[in-house]
This record gives structure tokens, sequence and C-alpha cells, in this order.
């Protein structure tokens, strides 16, 4: 008789909204309400596939939780789990520690929670003996690694550990609980459930080691499908992985050339096609997709200039399509070159983009001044705010380099609509 069990992390339950650019509040309320649905989708699926446990690698809550709406919606899905016979694991991540409601929330007794010191838990499933290793984050911050304070595999046994950790790090996490894969294939344990970092991964050795991702995306740098992760562990111990969706609203980016569109109408249409094509490629119930218009093209000033009418268009046009939002829309678009006669005819606007393309963005001045005003504001966000900006020197000046181009070109669609008024 197998061991089957769900591997989830990365939860974040009631984080609150990332994103300043949902301006609709039923998009807004959507998102604010994912994450709680994605935990109904993963209890769900333990159900539909019968398994024998899930586990929960950390980061149930989104930090100092105090809202004991969240404890009773907790509590109501690990009673439908322990009503179905199924059991829980749970290890507190970097959040969950400073969460009040993990050291209070009152919780059926087949869901088994993992202290700050290391412990195991010993099931037998069938002819199989299971043994699962937890230790939890017991403070926010945790600079070392923690292997060496898990047990030995059981012998005669699966051994299952769950571990809260950023292995050698990833960009857009701090180093917590640091380790290399390697240690943990040389630990001698058949499985490591793993969480913290929110893109899935899997770590192939003499273990299987999952990072199974975060299970709902919260904003666009969350792009992407999120999904649990289904493992059977046969009688011969060999072991089944099987990836599950579970996002309710999926974030994507959605590119869209428009070097060939003439008209406006043909920059709608080309929208148009392109959510189509996005939405037919999506699994989760919602698609929230982000918008970004490429290509040289003569509609690049209007594009610019009348930005918020091409947003309210492009959400009529999605409106036609099942369950599907669009977020903010990005324009990278430039205008054909120019080419200037020296005749008094010559466009003026067109005449100070050269300039400033050739010119004026090349000066350290105007530089350094966008950099450090860029540091500034960097400066006064939350760490977990501050991915816009790269994680190296070469991606932060990639920043600044994007932030002169479109500024630029922004700036000069409106000066393109002044002087089209004044003639």
């Amino acid at each position: 008789m197998p061991f089957r069990f769900v591997h989830t992390a990365d939860l974040h339950l009631d984080s609150p909204l990332r994103s300043l650019a949902m301006r609709s509040p039923d998009l807004a309320a959507l998102v604010s309400d994912a994450t709680r649905q994605a935990l109904i989708a993963i209890v769900d699926l333990c159900m539909e596939e019968q398994v024998d446990a899930l586990i929960i690698a950390g980061d149930l809550y989104d930090g100092d939780q105090t809202s004991m709406k969240t404890a009773r919606f907790l509590a109501s899905q690990m009673h439908r789990l322990h009503e179905a016979g199924i059991e829980t694991f749970i290890i507190r991540g970097n959040h969950d520690a400073m969460s009040k409601i993990t050291q209070e929330l009152d919780l059926p007794s087949s869901v088994r929670r993992f202290s700050g010191r290391a412990g195991t838990v010993d099931l037998v499933s069938g002819n199989l003996a299971v043994a699962i290793h937890g230790l939890s984050f017991s403070k926010p911050h945790a600079p070392e690694s923690l292997l060496e304070k898990y047990a030995r595999p059981t012998p005669d046994a699966v051994n299952i550990g769950i571990m809260h950790t950023s292995l050698d790090g990833a960009q857009g996490h701090d180093l917590y609980a640091p380790c290399k894969a390697s240690d943990l294939h040389g630990w001698g344990f058949d499985y490591w459930a793993l969480g913290h970092i929110h893109m899935r991964a899997q770590h192939v050795g003499d273990s299987t080691i999952i990072m199974p991702g975060m299970p709902q995306g919260r904003d666009i740098n969350e792009a992407g499908e999120k999904t649990v992760t289904l493992v059977t562990v046969h009688d011969d111990r060999s072991l089944t992985i099987e990836e599950r969706p579970t996002s309710i609203a999926q974030f994507e980016r959605i590119a869209i050339d428009l070097s060939t569109a003439q008209t406006w109408q043909d920059a709608l249409e080309f929208i148009e096609t392109g959510i189509g094509k996005a939405r037919d490629q999506t699994r989760s119930a919602h698609l929230v997709g982000r918008l970004h218009l490429t290509g040289t093209t003569a509609l690049s000033w209007q594009l610019r200039r009348d930005r918020d009418l091409l947003l309210a268009e492009a959400e009529q046009r999605a409106e036609g399509f099942h369950k599907t939002w669009i977020e903010k829309i990005g324009i990278t678009t430039t205008a054909p070159a120019a080419t200037f006669s020296g005749s008094l005819s010559a466009d003026p606007v067109l005449e100070l983009g050269e300039l400033i393309q050739n010119d004026i963005l090349h000066q350290h001045g105007i530089r350094q001044t966008i950099h450090e005003m860029v540091m500034e504001l960097r400066a006064d966000l939350p760490h977990e705010a501050r991915g816009f900006s790269g994680d190296s020197e070469s991606a932060f000046e990639a920043l600044i380099d994007q932030l002169l181009a479109e500024g630029s070109q922004d700036m000069l669609a409106r000066l393109k609509l002044d002087t089209s008024v004044s003639n």
C-alpha cells in the first residue's frame, strides 16, 4: 500500500495587495482572496486524491498576523482534512515566526506542528515505515544552516525531511537557513520537502529534493502557473512525483509586437489577439495580464499620449474572454527614425527626440540624478518590495537605461500633443 502526500509551501495567507496598479475593485478583491482560495484548492486535491498527508514547508502566513478571521479559516480547512483522515505536517518559516496566530491557534490533533527543536514523527502505511522530520523557525532570521540539527535517517524507513531554506540563495530572497543541495542529498533522506523560494525547482541527486514554489502568485513578479507536488511512495520505496495546478489567479506578462500596426484599430486588434493567445495557454481560472507593447511604429506617440484610453479599450477587449483581466500596460515602442533636411518644416519634437537620444541621455549629470532618485526611493521601501531594481549592479544600470528611455519617450509624446494642438 503506497504512502501518498501533497507538498506545498509559502501560501502567505491574507498577504496584502502588492500591486498599486490594480485600479479595479473587483480585481483587487480577487487577488486579495486568491491565497485563501488556493488553500481550499489544495485541501480539495488532498481529498480527491485520498492522500495520507499534507506537508506545508513554512510561510503559511504572511507575517505578524493578528486576524482571528484568518485563524478560523485555517482551522476550518484543517478540520476538513481531519475528518477525511488526512494528517497535516507544518513547520514555521521566517514569516510564520512573526505570527501570533502560529503560537495561539487551536488545530485538530491530526495537525502536527514541529517546534524550534528538530523532531521526528513515525508512521506506518501498509508495509511502509515512514519517518517525517521537521524543524521550525523560532525567530524571523536563520543566518546559518539548520541541517545538522536534523536527526539522521531512521533505518528501514522512508525518511521525509521538511525544511524552510533559501539553499544557496535566489533572486529576491534573503539567505535563510542556507545550505547546499549536495548536503541535503548526502543526508540520506528519501525526500526533502522544502519551502521559502517562490519558484518551483527540483534538485536531482541521490534524494528527491523539491522546492514546490508558492501555490498562488500575488503580483506580476510572481507570474506563471503555480502548483503543488503530489508524491506517491510505492512499496519498493520508489517515488512518483506529480505537479498539480492550484493557482486561482495567474499573472502573466503578455508581449505584443506592434511593428506592423498602422492605425489605432490595428493596435487594438493585435492586443486582442495577444490576450486571446495568453488566455488559451492559461489553465488557472483567472488570467491577470500585464501587456508589454513593443516595436517601431508611427503610433508610438499616440499610444503613450493616450495610455489611459488604451488601457480602457484593452480592458474592454479582455472582457470578451473568460475571466481575463488587464492589470497594467507597459509601452516600450519607438517612433520611426526621423530624417531631417534642414528645412523650416522639420518637426521640432522629432529634432528634440534626436537630441535627447544622441546627446542629453548620455550626459553624466542626467544619469546620476536619476540614479540617486531611484536609490532614495528604493531605500524607503520595505525589503520585499525592492526587487524592481534587480539583484546586481548591471541589472540596476539596465533599469536606469529603461527609465531614461521610457521617460524621454513619454515626455516627447506629450510635446507632440501640444504641438499638434497649437498647429
